[in-house]
């Protein structure tokens, strides 16, 4: 089969899971599936090798990530449900002071979202937002603008979140580089979220009523101006649903005092830890030495993050008066929500293991050799691209490195710079954040903000912060 219709059944199939994502709502599980075994028999796919290619690509995809989405979901869920979150959260607001509070959240936010998925981080410090709003009388946006960011900005860089483990397994980059290059370029990106949300919120926006009584606890005046700096105007309005659930105190299953700010810190770190620890052996300690092969096992991703699912059961539970029972009951309820985000990464890796057993892959590297752009560039467009089109950051970068495995395995590149493409995607995957994103509804609900605003605030800052990340990212090519 030519090039040129491999070409146009890849196009086909991409357009097809975009119409049924958008268009059907199907569920992106579902889609990929379809999508991939429709796209392998049109390409000539033997049908008696369809289902061993489907099974190939599903098991070598979970075979990595599965156990390091699971055991990541369970660490949040443990530092949520003991109060942690909400512990650190305040801590960090007395140590910088009232001034800095903006800033105060923003480091939340980041540290936070290492651990806890984007969603659930938001519900967590949203609340902590919405009290320092109300006690400030300052537009909340000032406060939850910065810190949403921060927490989509790892949600799309950094393991073990879905996308950024995916990714970086796909095309064959280490995650322990991935985190020891991706950690700064996050952090730098952030503290540039900041910078230019206090630029974005110098404004006055419209906020929803609801929203805005359920932050200052008080209708907006006849004048239509509260008699605050957040000015409410026409938007959503869900009747005060939405946010409901944030004026509820954290759940924590104990009545002791929440953990301290530096067991929380120290919970969260030590995984990352572990697994800088294992790569720097690998690179500096000598072949078939003891510290090494030590190192080696304990920097496991899985093996880091199981050490830390034990520690966070033992200081932030048992410690602290749950039985064994309520332990294994919230490490449990942590895996229901990454269920679905588990599959559809498994399926992502079906689709691209049908575009290498097609032939399709071999068909797209020739065409991406051609355009001359730089492997780097071409991950961050693609990324971005996908993200534009349907919306999740998960989806986009996983469908991003099925299509460009081949010409990176082609180009012969190192570990680090594999690592670096990995980091490129995330940043692809972090811009444009819009209204076919969850994300974006989600954050702009919580904050009483409509479309228009969200457009010029949330859309503008993470598409910014994306384009910030990749130029950090270009800046270490070099490097490496």
């Amino acid at each position: 089969m030519s090039h040129t219709t491999l070409l146009a059944i890849a196009v086909a199939g991409v357009a097809t899971l975009l119409l049924l994502i958008l268009r059907a709502k199907v569920q992106p599980f579902v889609a990929l599936v379809v999508v991939s075994i429709g796209v392998a028999l049109a390409a000539g796919v033997p049908a008696a090798d369809l289902v061993k290619t489907i099974e190939d690509g599903m098991g070598a995809t979970l075979g990595h990530i599965a156990t390091i989405i699971a055991l990541g979901a369970m660490i949040g869920r443990i530092i949520e449900l003991s109060g942690g979150a909400h512990a650190f959260a305040h801590s960090l607001i007395e140590k910088f002071g009232s001034r800095r509070t903006p800033l105060a959240l923003t480091v939340a936010g980041f540290v936070l979202g290492i651990p806890v998925f984007f969603e659930v981080g938001l519900i967590i410090l949203m609340p902590i937002a919405y009290g320092v709003a109300r006690a400030s009388r300052r537009p909340l946006l000032i406060y939850a603008l910065p810190m949403g960011a921060a927490m989509l900005t790892v949600h799309a860089f950094l393991p073990p979140h879905p996308g950024a483990v995916a990714a970086t397994e796909a095309i064959g980059a280490s995650q322990g580089l991935v985190l020891l290059m991706g950690i700064p370029v996050t952090a730098v990106v952030v503290l540039l979220g900041y910078l230019v949300s206090r630029r974005l919120t110098r404004r006055e926006y419209p906020m929803d009523p609801a929203v805005h009584a359920e932050v200052y606890g008080e209708p907006e005046t006849a004048g239509g101006r509260p008699p605050t700096t957040a000015q409410p105007g026409p938007g959503p309005s869900d009747g005060g649903r939405a946010t409901a659930v944030l004026t509820k105190p954290a759940p924590s299953g104990t009545d002791v005092r929440p953990p301290s700010f530096g067991m929380v810190l120290a919970l969260i770190v030590t995984p990352i830890l572990l697994i800088l620890l294992g790569t720097i052996g690998q690179n500096t300690l000598a072949e078939g030495s003891t510290p090494r092969a030590v190192l080696t096992v304990l920097g496991a991703p899985m093996v880091a993050l199981l050490i830390d699912v034990a520690l966070c059961g033992y200081f932030l539970g048992a410690r602290r008066g749950w039985n064994r029972a309520r332990i294994a009951e919230v490490m449990g309820s942590a895996l229901p929500p990454v269920a679905m985000v588990i599959l559809v990464a498994g399926a992502g890796g079906v689709f691209g293991k049908v575009l290498v057993a097609s032939g399709i892959g071999d068909a797209i590297a020739d065409v991406l050799e051609r355009t001359g752009l730089p492997a780097l560039l071409l991950a961050f467009l693609t990324s971005l691209a996908l993200r534009a089109a349907q919306g999740s950051a998960t989806v986009a970068l996983i469908t991003t490195a099925g299509i460009l495995t081949p010409l990176l395995h082609r180009a012969d590149l190192s570990t680090g710079q594999l690592s670096l493409v990995a980091l490129a995607m995330g940043a692809g995957a972090l811009a444009l954040s819009h209204i076919n994103d969850a994300g974006y509804w989600m954050f702009t609900k919580l904050a009483g903000l409509d479309v228009a605003t969200g457009l010029r605030t949330w859309t503008v800052l993470t598409t910014v912060m994306g384009c910030a990340g990749f130029v950090l990212t270009t800046a270490l090519w070099p490097l490496v």
